[in-house]
């Protein structure tokens, strides 16, 4: 059946901290989905640095780690010519719009997030006020796009529904400003557990290092892992209700090779757990290994990271500058004059202080500004 050329595509965004090792559940339980659907949705991916803040950074260490996340993220298959792919801060109207959506937020409902409540046990001496209206923020980053979808795990649905309750409480007293976007949370692979801990998500935080696999971890590294990874008594690779070890190494190994659960239960019927979890490292290994060899080139070519962050946050910015300028009107913000005599005095400037080229660059940036 052929569809209609004319008809929109749903917008969907989702962005990730850049805050350090990118998890084999990152990857499957997040970015794998954002690369399957860019095909049928006007994606816009986000690196979320601002939210990272939130927990005291190393300046130095940050920076290495935002720019090795957006050359991993364009390694796992998000491509910048398809889909917006930019750094947060770069894009000045997530911040405008979060401090509007506070002032749109109420104290009890941010009270009540659990996030919140466990970031603030883990980080006592930390509870800064970025903590606390964390979800506004994340509200601005969703509503900028009018997305009709965002992916997210189980763990932020709580997040999400607040995201809804700013949105209609916004539109309830202004009119129809934003799009009330919806949770999607994919059939598969949503929730990757640790491997020595099944019971608990993986996490790049996990004290023990065995109980996470990282996307960048080296395949002798990977086989070591998962060869420690924790199982049970029953000696049976089958997926049943107790057997949470074996289900998540099911459930990995599902992911990566595209095999049905059947099937995998028929594969090794007879076999032990050895087999099995030698089976699970392999097909991990050689799933990543396409995505480090293309991560060895990115990180290497900076010059190309910082042509596609660059376009990915001008895109950004033009696209999300809509609908914060009419939030902004609509809740009697003066807006902004634009005259040419303003525009000619910073292109004087440039002229002086910059070569050509570089002059071009820096009008053509003012005028995305103030369009």
């Amino acid at each position: 059946m052929e569809t209609n050329q004319n008809e929109r595509k749903k917008v969907i965004f989702s962005a990730i901290q850049p805050s350090g090792t990118i998890t084999l559940g990152n990857y499957l339980g997040a970015l794998k989905n954002w690369i399957d659907l860019q095909d049928d949705y006007d994606c816009i991916f986000a690196l979320a640095d601002l939210h990272a803040i939130t927990v005291r950074q190393v300046p130095a260490n940050f920076r290495h780690n935002t720019l090795e996340a957006y050359a991993l993220l364009l390694a796992c298959g998000i491509d910048p010519k398809k889909s917006p792919f930019f750094i947060q801060s770069q894009v000045p109207t997530h911040a405008q719009l979060a401090w509007v959506l506070n002032c749109y937020t109420q104290f009890g409902e941010l009270q009540r997030m659990t996030q919140f409540k466990d970031k603030s046990a883990k980080h006592a001496d930390n509870v800064n006020a970025g903590l606390f209206t964390y979800p506004s923020l994340m509200a601005a980053d969703i509503l900028l796009y009018q997305a009709d979808l965002v992916p997210v795990g189980s763990d932020q649905k709580q997040h999400m529904e607040l995201t809804r309750n700013i949105a209609e409480r916004f539109n309830g007293i202004y009119g129809s400003v934003f799009k009330v976007p919806d949770a999607y949370i994919p059939k598969k692979g949503a929730r990757i557990m640790s491997l020595q801990d099944p019971s608990r998500k993986m996490s790049k935080s996990d004290e023990n290092v065995n109980g996470y696999v990282a996307v960048l971890d080296k395949p002798e590294v990977i086989m070591k892992k998962f060869k420690r990874a924790i199982t049970d008594n029953d000696a049976c690779v089958r997926y049943a209700e107790g057997k949470d070890g074996i289900n998540n190494l099911m459930g990995i190994y599902s992911c990566v090779t595209g095999k049905s659960f059947e099937q995998i239960e028929k594969d090794f019927d007879g076999k032990g757990y050895g087999d099995f979890k030698t089976a699970v490292g392999e097909a991990v290994a050689e799933h990543l290994r396409p995505i480090q060899e293309r991560y060895n080139e990115y990180i290497k070519n900076k010059d190309y990271l910082e042509k596609c962050y660059t376009q990915g946050a001008e895109t950004a910015y033009r696209i999300s500058v809509r609908t914060l300028t009419k939030a902004m009107k609509k809740v009697g913000f003066v807006p902004r004059a634009h005259n040419k005599s303003r525009l000619t005095n910073i292109i004087n400037c440039q002229i002086f202080t910059h070569k050509k080229a570089e002059t071009l660059k820096c009008v053509s940036t003012f005028l995305l500004c103030i369009l």
